[in-house]
């Protein structure tokens, strides 16, 4: 045997013991529940990612429920592309823009205040049988807890205690400990570079 059939027949070797021990790792996880998700992080991402989930979820049947809690005064790309798949989407685009942009405190709360509303309305939606939905976006529901637009308290009971098969994903960086603490799943975007840094302006089809 050549030294390279040698090393290739080791390394099949090592390749069926790890398959082996993945597949004693995967019979031991029998466990099929709806998930709270959360992304957070200053990295940029966050609700990328939870729109893309939306997509593979729309592939697999899903009912979706959105809700966007800051970003509703956007023209965002992965609006029109979900508003083509009425069936199963719903959108709410509830947000008036950020903070800094209304500079009314009471306007943000009151915007908030009613985001929420349709998110608890959607929630308790998916306790139908058949449920209404099976996964909800709440898109940058971090960034009004984060400002006390909303009772945290109130939030975090509402999304524990949530249909046992509905899938919730929530985005914004500075996610409240609480909230983490509540979730499945947590995932942080970690900025390593940004082009915003060298003065390169949000583009269309890359931010929004």
């Amino acid at each position: 045997m050549s030294e390279a059939e040698d090393e290739n027949t080791r390394a099949n070797e090592k390749a069926r013991k790890r398959q082996e021990a993945k597949a004693k790792i995967m019979a031991g996880k029998t466990i099929e529940k709806g998930l709270l998700m959360v992304h957070t992080g200053k990295g940029k991402g966050k609700s990328t990612a939870a729109f893309g989930l939306a997509m593979r979820a729309i592939g697999n049947g899903f009912r979706i429920g959105i809700v966007q809690f800051v970003k509703g005064a956007w023209q965002t790309g992965e609006r029109p592309v979900l508003e083509m798949f009425p069936d199963q989407v719903e959108i709410k685009a509830m947000g008036e823009g950020f903070t800094w942009n209304t500079q009314d405190r009471a306007r943000d709360i009151a915007a908030a205040t009613a985001a929420w509303t349709e998110a608890k309305r959607m929630i308790e939606a998916a306790r139908k049988d058949p449920p209404d939905f099976d996964l909800l976006v709440l898109d940058e529901l971090n960034i009004v807890l984060r400002y006390d637009y909303l009772d945290l308290g109130e939030v975090v009971e509402v999304l524990k205690n949530r249909p046992p098969n509905l899938h919730i994903v929530v985005t914004g960086r500075n996610a409240k400990p609480e909230l983490i603490e509540a979730a499945d799943l947590v995932t942080e975007m970690t900025e390593v570079k940004h082009p915003f840094q060298a003065g390169v302006k949000a583009q269309k089809g890359i931010e929004f």
